[in-house]
C-alpha cells in the first residue's frame, strides 16, 4: 500500500508548510489527484489519517479534486479529454500516446485557522 507513504510524504510536506507560515493548525489540504496517478483515494484518506495524528495537519479535511485523463491530438491540434483510459482521439480516433494532464499528485494549497 505505497498510499501510506504518499500520506506520509503530504503531512511532512503540509507540517513544514505550516511551521513556516506559524500556523499551529491545518484545516484543508487541497489535493489534486490525475486519473492516472496510480493512488486508491480511499486508501490515502485512511493513511492520511493515520499519519496526520499529533501533527499541524491532524483533523485537516483532505479536499481532492479528481483530475480526468487528457491528451493532445495532433491531427485536431486540440486536447481532449478521455473518458476511458484508450489513448486515441474521441473526435478523429487518432492514437495518440501525448499525456497532458491525469498524472497529477500535488498539494495544490492548504488552508490554516488564524492564530
Amino acid at each position: 500500500m505505497h498510499e501510506l507513504s504518499i500520506a506520509q510524504s503530504i503531512v511532512d510536506m503540509v507540517d513544514e508548510s505550516a511551521d513556516r507560515i506559524g500556523a499551529s493548525r491545518v484545516t484543508v489540504i487541497n489535493l489534486r489527484l490525475g486519473a492516472l496517478a496510480s493512488v486508491v483515494e480511499e486508501a490515502l484518506r485512511f493513511s492520511f489519517e493515520l499519519v496526520a495524528a499529533g501533527t499541524a495537519a491532524e483533523g485537516a479535511k483532505l479536499a481532492v479534486e479528481k483530475i480526468p485523463i487528457a491528451i493532445f491530438c495532433r491531427r485536431c491540434d486540440a486536447e481532449r479529454t478521455l473518458s476511458t483510459p484508450v489513448f486515441c482521439c474521441p473526435s478523429c480516433g487518432t492514437p495518440t500516446s501525448e499525456v497532458v494532464r491525469g498524472k497529477e499528485l500535488e498539494v495544490a494549497s492548504i488552508e490554516v485557522a488564524d492564530g
